[in-house]
């Protein structure tokens, strides 16, 4: 693949990025945003110590949640381009939609719901500030984990498919991923700070839309950035817009 494919795959996948964010953006407003609301009034209910805001809830909620995720959305998006430069034609005969799909999916699950399954996400008043850089550590610690061994299996998989075939190198390769995660699960730090009387139908709804937003933005980019590879790969031939040539008279 030359760079000039390179890199216009790459500022599609930035453009299909943001608008992968939009979705989630929305997603986040009418999903997560109601839960963070009842999560804040729990911390004020509460608290006895009442802090000034240096930002408002109004601005959080509206301005600084469309910045974060939009950012998030095309940063991520750049780097799943990147990454599908690399894949394309490496992980099955799959075509440009097809590879798009299927990365965005690994991408979901590596970087997001193999972490999340062992440290999820908690809303505001959940947790201890001072466990703030643990808890952020411990999480990288987990995605870095998945997304070196969700490459590994790849590669273990594409070596054994020549002695046991495409169908058992994949089911080994997968067994082997989930077995090692299993492991990192049950030898890593739990972290468990939520309070006894925290809502626990807050902290379910709160949890479950964060997973959905995830969602939302990688079936959203999935889609979106395998219809522009297809298009930018595989172009579709000109046709006549008049019909067959008619012969010149001599």
């Amino acid at each position: 693949m030359n760079s000039a494919t390179v890199r216009n795959l790459l500022v599609r996948g930035m453009l299909a990025g943001l608008a992968a964010g939009v979705l989630a953006l929305v997603a986040a407003y009418l999903l997560g945003e109601p839960s963070v609301d009842k999560a804040i009034a729990f911390e004020d209910a509460h608290s006895h110590e009442h802090e000034m805001e240096v930002v408002s809830r109004s601005l959080q909620s509206t301005a600084g949640l469309a910045t974060g995720v939009l950012v998030y959305g095309v940063a991520f998006g750049g780097i799943a381009a990147l990454a599908y430069c690399f894949a394309l034609g490496r992980v099955g005969r799959f075509g440009p939609r097809a590879t798009a799909l299927l990365l965005s999916g690994c991408a979901l699950l590596a970087v997001y719901v193999v972490p999340f399954l062992k440290y999820p996400a908690n809303p505001p008043s959940v947790g201890d500030p001072d466990t703030i850089g643990k808890r952020t550590t411990l999480y990288f610690l987990m995605m870095l984990l998945s997304v070196l061994l969700a490459v590994a299996a790849t590669i273990l998989g594409k070596r054994l498919a020549p002695a046991l075939g495409t169908w058992w190198a994949t089911v080994v390769a997968v067994a082997a991923f989930a077995v090692v995660i299993g492991l990192a699960y049950e030898f890593l730090p739990v972290v468990n700070e939520v309070p006894k009387d925290f809502p626990a139908a807050v902290l379910w709804r709160f949890r479950l839309s964060a997973l959905g937003i995830q969602s939302v933005l990688w079936a959203g980019f999935g889609l979106l950035f395998g219809e522009l590879a297809e298009r930018l790969l595989n172009p579709r031939p000109a046709t006549a817009a008049s019909g067959p040539a008619v012969p010149a008279a001599h």
